[in-house]
């Protein structure tokens, strides 16, 4: 079983106080960054509330999931169900979308829990394969294939039509009571969803829960040769995992209300799992740093355009201009995966552990460099006290 450090109620609390303060001002602070606009921060939201509820499953226990992309699918669709036939308040939308998630995690938890690691992954891979083609495909009167499923004039709306809320021309917007789900008002939604939800990541950490599923990471066999029944604690992982995934997916929904089957495909599956490992498998922390990174490439980068390097590079030669844009071009716009790959693969070989392997070399580092002067200092001072005994 691994060493965990004991972590006071109190030092959590601190902890969530200093995380609520930084993510309620990413507008300011992300200004210089050219980050601070409402739909980039809402997807630093909704995929760190994707990353956390991976890194339940597979920092905590060991188990790789390819197929999260699944429950990231269910849960917009059925918030868009829930927008068409219900509502268009995002409390049902979230709280729909979230529990069907759970339901479909706990099917397939049932069936890919039986095996462990490389054929887990598998099993989750071919259900979440099977998952987009049936929503591509198969079950085009519930998804609408590849149109994607999307809001109508003509949609029931029961509730809101019970509350006297009549449509007007224009399609409604989600919102929270009055408050629209997207601009600024969209992406505090999203913050006060990530707090509640990393509040809870952060007590499952800290509890025996918590600690059972380390231990099963550690060494899942020897707890079996003690009796240790260890499948009610990953299905309740695996579960707890795709219930946050599905949150996810709703939220996607809430911003956007529109459903289609890409967000079902293996690359959303990759996409955690890329976000997990370069902030830091099994960390607390590590996962928002690395959504934030990777949407952060995503937005930024892929925004480069031949124009725009054309201008970037227009202090040089026409001759050279071109050929240096050219090569640039590669790692930008369309090709940012390219760079993405590359900073990756330097993450993993330099520094397995993440991001927050670096972040906690750096502390080490300063903190023996300061504690390393003092004593050089004091090293000194009786090298020359000896050398003035001596010419005494």
């Amino acid at each position: 079983m691994t060493n965990t450090k004991i972590v006071s109620p109190k030092q959590d609390l601190i902890f969530m106080a200093i995380l609520s303060v930084v993510v309620l001002t990413m507008p300011i602070w992300l200004q210089p960054f050219g980050a601070a606009y409402p739909d980039l921060m809402q997807k630093f939201m909704i995929f760190g509330i994707f990353a956390i509820g991976y890194n339940i499953l597979f920092g905590l226990t060991g188990y790789l999931s390819f197929g999260h992309a699944a429950f990231l699918g269910v849960g917009s669709y059925t918030a868009v169900w829930s927008f068409k036939l219900l509502s268009m308040n995002v409390i049902p939308a979230l709280i729909f979308g979230t529990a069907l998630s759970g339901l479909f995690a706990l099917a397939i938890g049932f069936v890919s829990l039986r095996r462990s690691g490389i054929y887990f992954s598998i099993l989750t891979l071919a259900f979440a394969q099977m998952s987009y083609n049936l929503a591509y495909s198969v079950l085009t009167p519930i998804t609408n294939g590849e149109t994607g499923l999307q809001l109508t004039q003509g949609d029931a709306r029961v509730l809101d039509r019970m509350a006297g809320i009549e449509a007007d021309a224009s399609l409604p917007t989600p919102n929270l009571f009055g408050i629209e789900g997207i601009g600024y008002s969209g992406f505090y939604i999203c913050a006060a969803l990530l707090l509640i939800s990393f509040f809870i990541y952060l007590r499952i950490f800290r509890s025996p829960f918590g600690l059972k599923l380390r231990a099963i990471k550690s060494n899942q066999n020897r707890m079996g040769y003690t009796g240790f029944s260890t499948r009610p604690y990953l299905m309740t992982a695996f579960v707890i995992s795709g219930m946050y995934a599905g949150l996810a997916g709703s939220l996607l929904a809430v911003t956007d209300p529109l459903a289609g089957a890409e967000r079902m495909q293996w690359t959303a599956s990759g996409e955690v799992v890329l976000i997990t490992i370069l902030g830091g498998v099994g960390t607390l922390i590590g996962p928002l740093l690395g959504a934030g990174i990777i949407k952060y490439f995503e937005n930024i980068f892929s925004a480069f355009n031949e124009t725009v390097l054309l201008n970037a590079f227009s202090f040089l030669p026409d001759w050279l201009a071109h050929p240096v844009a050219a090569v640039v071009g590669l790692f930008v716009g369309e090709g940012w995966h390219l760079t993405l790959g590359l900073v990756f693969m330097l993450i993993v070989i330099f520094l397995p552990g993440g991001i927050m392997e670096g972040i906690s070399r750096l502390a080490r580092l300063i903190t023996n460099r300061n504690k390393a002067e003092p004593k050089s200092g004091a090293h000194e001072n009786k090298e020359k006290e000896q050398a003035s005994a001596g010419e005494v």
